[in-house]
């Protein structure tokens, strides 16, 4: 198991590849390499909003609404407290967000097994970019062997670059962004007493699935049962962990079949619970 406090996390800004300004507070990393590789990260759009052109990735990401409402195109948006699954090989944006936007963020791989290119790669790499070319409105400019501008989407120069080979996408599972109201859901419950559970969305064959535990004042639920990564995000209350109290803004992640560990309620508590892709 590992926990991680927003607290206690530094916030740092995303990389030059887009336009704008967006802060970061990174709880958890996966393993570099593995393809349930991820990154669970808290974001706030700053000042003068935050923008990218349409585009998609070789991973997932799920996007859940903190406060504020996310644009995922021109047209459609995720509401306050609603869930998005962004499914990789599947077209996104583009995005404008506003001032003050505040997200929690899974970025994992996908089912197709290509895993997911960690911050600090995808950092590394964005310096030994620029000293060829420039990121421009989400976009990466360079000129070729025969002195013609050529551009392709940020995310996929750098794919590219770190890798050393193209990136080729999977066949798309689904048309579009997946939004869920999570409200529109019913509380069941869990099995132990005090303890409820709702899944929003179960994903792919190799079963990736989204949903919230709840738990009354003195309840505890048992964590680490699942056969891939079980990842937590606390949204409210306080839950006591070998002997640690944690709160709101905390993340954990349990391996798979790992020994059961209890998470007791201190006060009334709700998680967002991720269990990542089964391979």
């Amino acid at each position: 198991m590992r926990v991680s406090k927003a607290a206690d996390t530094g916030s740092e800004r995303v990389g030059t590849m887009r336009e704008g300004v967006l802060d970061q507070k990174h709880l958890l990393f996966g393993e570099d390499g593995s393809p349930n590789n991820f990154d669970l990260n808290m974001g706030h759009t700053g000042g003068g909003g935050w923008r990218t052109p349409r585009h998609r990735h070789n991973f997932d990401q799920v996007r859940y609404v903190i406060a504020g409402r996310l644009p995922y195109s021109e047209t459609d948006y995720l509401e306050e407290g609603w869930v998005g699954y962004f499914p990789e090989s599947v077209h996104y944006g583009p995005q404008e967000r506003e001032e003050g936007l505040r997200t929690l963020v899974l970025q994992a791989g996908g089912a197709s097994g290509q895993g997911y290119l960690s911050v600090a790669q995808r950092e590394a790499t964005n310096a030994a970019l620029e000293e060829k070319g420039e990121f421009r409105k989400g976009l990466y400019y360079w000129t070729d062997e025969n002195g013609e501008e050529q551009s392709q989407d940020g995310s996929q120069a750098i794919f590219e670059h770190a890798v050393g080979r193209k990136l080729e996408f999977a066949t798309p599972r689904y048309t579009d962004v997946i939004a869920m109201n999570p409200d529109a859901f019913e509380w069941l419950p869990q099995g132990a007493e005090g303890v409820s559970e709702k899944w929003i969305g179960n994903f792919t064959e190799r079963d990736f699935r989204i949903g919230f535990v709840r738990l009354e004042a003195g309840a505890t639920y048992e964590a680490g049962t699942f056969p891939s990564i079980e990842i937590l995000f606390q949204t409210r209350g306080v839950v006591s962990v070998n002997g640690e109290k944690y709160g709101a803004e905390s993340g954990y992640e349990f391996l798979p079949n790992e020994e059961t560990v209890s998470l007791k309620a201190e006060e009334p508590a709700e998680f967002l619970r991720f269990v990542l892709h089964t391979f």
